[in-house]
């Protein structure tokens, strides 16, 4: 929650949210998160897959399969299909459950369900619990459940304001525990009045034979023994890894997923080996099979993180940046750790460094610069702007167009982006004297005048050693 607050534009925080709350069988609570991280990112398959479990939860079914099929024409996923195959046959258990469904229950499906109990003053004080509001609000959605609520005393007092009686006392005989037709068992037990006549005691069954525990079918056996004898050729793998002998670790690797493809970290420790060796497009195809394998055995995210994050990686070798950031970034949706955001950022820089040095034209600068001499004498001053910065994207090394812009601001009134203009001048050449005088003009004119004349003695000192004259 206190993530959410620092982050709210973060699905995965609501998806993770929308499962604790699920855990704790809070389907209403679930839901608002599961259908928060759905706004949030559309596209991310997970999030319906969390608004179809606590819809599932909740005895919503139609709803649940809605949203189980909705992810799923996102991404056919293993979890997607469990959880929709799960909602399926618990709808169908509940079909034939509906005889249950008493006149009782469906009381609770009333609109002006809270109007009446907060008019009745046995209920009106009931309403102040929150939890107890929830309960009758998932009851009002799906009426079903009120057959198994009436362990509550509090849900008693409910029914009998419904039906304009108190079921509470007037129902029963002193010393009678029992409940109307259609309660659950009685929350806890009373003894009989002295006015009952004892009941005769029912003959308690004879306990069944407990069954003995069925021994470990071969099956079962088969597999933990397999899955040892990879993980002992995972440990040999990583011993060679370690010594630097990459051949052997990745027939040990390769091996352990052999003999045993339950653990889809025999695949990311082979991706590992590929990298070191420079098969960059080896380690990519273990990788991908890996979050395959991941997804099907539904494993760890963090391990599926690791194995997207490593595919970045080997795309950055490969110097595919395009790539290198997709795949880094789909690290991060899955599990976010320091090392995948800062090579994502890395790769983002250096992107953005290769675009901005493959635009440079120093004829094209050149003719930008012309032109925005020709606005700057015609009055356009903001026009000369635009045109000196594009003078500047295609030859950020030359002073003249940053001197020249430095002008065109000062027209503009814009004074400390003038100043600044100036500054990269003469930072880019600091021989460049007309650089230094437009600085003390424009210093001047923010009445910054020891400044201006600091500048000044920066021309005397530089006098004869200027490089530009127009």
């Amino acid at each position: 929650t206190k993530a959410i607050a620092l982050d709210p534009s973060n699905h995965v925080l609501f998806s993770n949210r929308s499962a604790a709350k699920a855990g704790k069988k809070l389907w209403l609570e679930a839901l608002e998160d599961a259908e928060q991280c759905i706004k949030v990112n559309p596209t991310w398959s997970k999030g319906y897959a969390r608004k179809g479990a606590a819809l599932h939860g909740a005895q919503r079914w139609e709803e649940a399969i809605a949203a189980y099929e909705e992810g799923l024409a996102i991404e056919d996923s293993a979890a997607l299909q469990k959880g929709l195959k799960e909602v399926k046959e618990a709808a169908a258990a509940a079909v034939g459950n509906d005889e249950g469904v008493t006149g009782i229950a469906k009381m609770f499906s009333d609109p002006n369900l809270f109007g009446k109990l907060a008019s009745n003053p046995r209920t009106a004080s009931l309403l102040a619990d929150q939890s107890f509001v929830n309960q009758l609000k998932l009851i009002q959605a799906n009426p079903a459940l009120a057959g198994n609520s009436f362990n509550d005393p509090r849900m008693i007092a409910v029914l009998g304001a419904l039906m304009g009686v108190d079921l509470q006392g007037a129902t029963r005989p002193e010393g009678s525990n029992e409940m109307p037709p259609g309660f659950g068992s009685p929350p806890f037990s009373a003894q009989p009045g002295p006015s009952s006549p004892p009941k005769p005691a029912k003959k308690e069954p004879e306990p069944e034979p407990e069954p003995e525990s069925e021994p470990e079918d071969d099956e079962a056996k088969e597999k933990k023994r397999l899955k040892t004898e990879a993980d002992a050729e995972k440990a040999k793998g990583a011993a060679a890894y370690k010594a630097k002998d990459f051949d052997t670790a990745e027939q040990a690797f390769s091996k352990a997923w052999e003999i045993s493809p339950t653990d889809i970290t025999y695949l990311t420790n082979l991706a590992a080996t590929y990298f070191e060796k420079g098969e960059y497009d080896k380690c990519i195809e273990a990788c991908e099979k890996a979050v395959d394998e991941g997804r099907s055995l539904r494993a760890d995210y963090k391990l599926i993180a690791k194995a997207l994050g490593r595919i970045g990686t080997a795309y950055s070798r490969k110097d595919d940046l395009d790539n290198a950031i997709k795949y880094f970034s789909k690290s991060l949706t899955e599990h976010r750790t320091p090392d995948i955001l800062n090579k994502l950022r890395d790769a983002e820089k250096l992107k953005e460094d290769r675009v901005k040095q493959a635009y440079i034209d120093p004829e094209l600068s050149a003719k930008a610069r012309e032109e925005g001499n020709a606005q700057f004498k015609a009055g356009d001053f903001a026009g000369s702007v635009k045109s000196y910065t594009e003078s500047i994207k295609r030859d950020p090394n030359d002073p003249r167009a940053y001197n020249n812009r430095a002008a065109a601001y000062n027209k503009l009134a814009a004074l400390p982006e003038a100043l600044k203009d100036v500054e990269i001048a003469i930072k880019v050449d600091p021989k460049f004297i007309k650089a230094y005088i437009r600085k003390s003009t424009i210093l001047f004119a923010m009445r910054e005048f020891t400044k201006a004349m600091e500048a000044i003695q920066e021309v005397w000192n530089l006098l004869g050693f200027f490089a530009y004259t127009s």
